[in-house]
């Protein structure tokens, strides 16, 4: 058997191998409809971000970045759906499953604290978050959230991301490409940081 030293060092291998399987997509005729169902799955069980393949997609075709958007943006939005339902009808089987093979059981408690404190806000928040969003879906529908509030938000909070990535790459091409395969992570979060902020000042607002 391996030893857990060798577990840990095969695991980055098999991302990297799933992240070069799904950049090879671009280089096809069939690279929109890799990148809907890349986007579907993601949301729900998938550990590869569809922006890999919007960016290499829009690099390719820079006209189409808004088309590649709004098709990633829907299947992300399909794909929450999917994931809420595994959550709100079969967390007590899949459970097991998930965690921690999917995501770590102190990802899933700290999004779930989220989702008692903040609500329906925090799906759109999900959508900039370096926190795999299969996350969030999944614990929306544990938490039992309103499906209809969450596709909406799901369609907001995604589409914003996607489109902001898409918009970047038309207008500042491959030298945003590298901006974002750096900063990615870093980006997101502040982006998050600004959007936590921005509830809590809501928040108080009305209150």
């Amino acid at each position: 058997a391996p030893s857990p030293d060798q577990a840990s060092a095969k695991r980055p291998n098999i991302v990297r191998r799933l992240y070069d399987w799904v950049l090879s997509w671009a280089e096809t005729p069939y690279g929109l409809i890799a990148l809907f169902v890349l986007a579907v799955a993601e949301s729900s069980f998938f550990p590869i971000p569809p922006d890999v393949l919007l960016i290499a997609l829009a690099l390719s075709i820079p006209t189409k970045a808004f088309r590649f958007a709004l098709w990633c943006t829907i299947g992300s939005v399909l794909g929450g759906v999917l994931g809420y339902y595994l959550g709100f009808a079969l967390w007590k089987t899949l459970e097991p499953v998930m965690i921690p093979a999917v995501f770590s059981a102190e990802k899933f408690a700290r999004v779930t604290g989220l989702y008692d404190e903040y609500g329906i806000p925090v799906v759109f928040a999900a959508g900039f978050t370096p926190i795999p969003y299969k996350v969030f879906t999944i614990a929306g529908g544990v938490a039992k959230i309103n499906v209809v509030a969450f596709a909406l938000t799901s369609f907001v909070g995604r589409g914003a991301r996607f489109f902001l990535v898409a918009a970047v790459i038309r207008r500042y091409g491959d030298v945003a490409k590298d901006l974002i395969d750096r900063y990615f992570n870093l980006l997101t979060l502040a982006f998050t940081v600004l959007l936590v902020g921005a509830f809590l000042l809501l928040k108080v607002v009305l209150h």
